[in-house]
Order: C-alpha cells, then sequence, then structure tokens
C-alpha cells in the first residue's frame, strides 16, 4: 500500500491562505549540467532487505525528475517573519517510515513540536538515530512491526540527518522549522507556500548534495509569485 506523505506545515499553511492579504510563493527546483550519475545501493548483505526490490535500488541524495527538476529539496522562508511571531502547532502527525531498508520520505519538512510517527513496516529489526545539533540526539531500536514511536523536536532546526545504525545506506533529513512556510519537492520538483503575510523575506531552498541557494522576495497582499532555483553543475 502507498502511502501519501503531506508536510503539516504545508497543510496548516494552506488554511491559513484563507485569511484576506495571505500570499502565495510557487516554483520549481531546476537543474542544469551532465546527468548526474546515480549510485545504486548493495543490499546484498541482508536478504530481507534485497528481496524488497526487484530492481536495484537507486541511492536517494540526487533524484531528478524526468522535466529536469529536483525532487527532495527543501524550501522554506528563512528569514523576515516577526522574531517573537508564534504559530499554533498542527495536531495532525507527520510520518517517517523504514521500508524496504529506505527512509521514507528522505526529506521530511515539520513544524517545531509536531509529532512524528516512526513506524518499521519492514520483517527486520532497524535503528533510528538523528544526529541533531541543537535539539537532543537519540538512537532507539524498531524491532518488525512494532508499535510506532512518536518523537517531537522543540528546538527550530535545517536539517537533522537520521541513520540506521544496522543498515549503513539508510539516510533521511528532517527540518524543522517553527512556522509553517515551507515545502519539500516531489516527483515533479515543484513547490508551494500559502498563507504567507505581505513583506519581504529570505526564502532558501536545501538541497542534500548541491547546498543552499536564496533569494530576496518581497509579496504583497493576494500576491501570487513564481519563484524558481536552478542548481547549476
Amino acid at each position: 500500500m502507498k502511502r501519501l506523505f503531506v508536510t503539516c506545515g504545508a497543510v496548516f499553511a494552506l488554511l491559513l491562505s484563507g485569511q484576506a492579504g495571505a500570499a502565495t510563493i510557487t516554483g520549481k527546483i531546476l537543474y542544469s549540467g551532465p546527468k548526474p550519475v546515480v549510485r545504486h545501493i548493495d543490499m546484498s548483505a541482508v536478504p530481507a532487505c534485497q528481496r524488497a526490490h526487484p530492481a536495484p535500488q537507486k541511492a536517494e541524495t540526487v533524484v531528478v525528475n524526468p522535466n529536469g527538476t529536483l525532487r527532495y529539496t527543501f524550501v522554506w522562508i528563512k528569514a523576515g517573519l516577526p522574531p517573537n511571531q508564534k504559530f499554533p502547532t498542527p495536531a495532525a502527525h507527520a510520518e517517517l517510515v523504514q521500508q524496504g531498508c529506505m527512509y521514507k520520505p528522505h526529506v521530511l519538512a515539520v513544524m517545531t513540536n509536531q509529532p512524528i510517527d516512526i513506524k518499521n513496516d519492514d520483517p527486520i529489526n532497524h535503528n533510528i538515530h538523528p544526529l541533531p545539533k541543537i535539539n537532543q540526539e537519540w538512537n532507539e531500536s524498531q524491532p518488525p512491526k512494532d508499535d510506532t514511536k512518536i518523537k517531537i523536536f522543540p528546538r527550530e532546526e535545517v536539517m537533522i540527518p537520521v541513520k540506521c545504525n544496522v543498515h549503513p545506506w539508510m539516510r533521511a533529513y528532517i527540518a524543522v522549522v517553527h512556522h509553517p512556510f515551507f515545502a519539500v519537492t516531489g516527483a515533479d520538483g515543484t513547490y508551494t507556500i500559502k498563507g504567507l503575510p505581505a513583506g519581504t523575506y529570505t526564502l532558501e531552498a536545501w538541497h542534500e548534495t548541491y547546498g543552499t541557494m536564496d533569494q530576496r522576495i518581497t509579496v504583497g497582499a493576494n500576491d501570487t509569485k513564481k519563484i524558481d532555483f536552478t542548481y547549476k553543475k
């Protein structure tokens, strides 16, 4: 069964978009350059992992979509909001699932204190080990089909790497933001941030391999602006 992974911050921002004067930013994360060589992951040492993939599993460090855009790019308002402005934590839970000996999604974005359901869909043990620098580090095992672990990160931090100490190829990233104005690109390489108050902001794109880029933007009440980023390699 396929799961639909939706960042709850994006859902909350969608609700905010109904407010008078809310602006929308949308765009694509484009890739320009030679097609990157994608590494195949060798899971032969763990037969249960290898059986989950009829074709060899590709690493997700760089995923170029068929339309020339990048998947798993995190886009957010890095600066410009009033420093003391508070936003309610979404009640909806985000999900990080261990499936086929991979973390899904590869890049997850949540708000501070938003619950994250961590699940193990595989028939083998996994080990979830986030490596934050600002939030508290933790390291826990999760048996097959075990009860869901519910975790939160109370402080803003972009990014938190997540690894599995049992299977070294397993890697994910969690962005923790104090506001709901963020998105992660999917199979079409697009992002949309809704509900943004009028103002001048720093909009940043983060990619695991290619780093960060930012643009200074100004939006007025009810504006819709298209802002693309291009990573050139």
